[in-house]
């Protein structure tokens, strides 16, 4: 009898080691680097939320780098876009279609800040034939 308890609770604990582990690689997430240096980073539920990145330090000259993880896929189709508080698109940036999944895109830092009036919020969107629907990824 004890035999059998301790064969039926090793059986239900190599069971639930098993189906612990997703069986598909790779996650949603971006990183946002300014020269290299990276200012945000997020994965998973984080890239819902929306941070501020300050380009008052940097030079029209630096350049922002954007990496998109799109569940192990190759991105295609790629656009940055710069939108206004308003969501009015400023202006778009299309990139050619990533050769491994994830493929820097780099844009300017005079391109965003030639748009910047004020206090005025100004956002880095993205879009892809994989995120049709975009997703703010950052506000400057």
């Amino acid at each position: 009898m004890k035999s059998l308890i301790c064969k039926s609770i090793a059986v239900v604990t190599i069971c639930a080691a098993l189906f612990s582990f997703s069986p598909m690689p790779g996650g949603e997430g971006f990183e946002i680097s300014l020269n290299n240096k990276v200012m945000i980073q997020k994965f998973g539920n984080e890239v819902n939320s929306v941070q501020n990145i300050q380009l008052t330090q940097a030079s029209p000259n630096d350049q922002l780098i954007i990496k998109y993880h799109h569940c192990g896929k190759v991105g295609k189709n790629r656009i940055l876009a710069i939108k206004d508080g308003q969501n009015k698109t400023l202006k778009e940036f299309h990139y050619a279609d990533a050769a491994t999944p994830v493929a820097a895109m780099s844009l300017n830092v005079k391109d965003i800040l030639g748009f910047k009036k004020g206090n005025a919020i100004l956002k880095l969107f993205y879009s892809s034939s994989e995120l049709p629907n975009g997703r703010i990824l950052a506000s400057f």
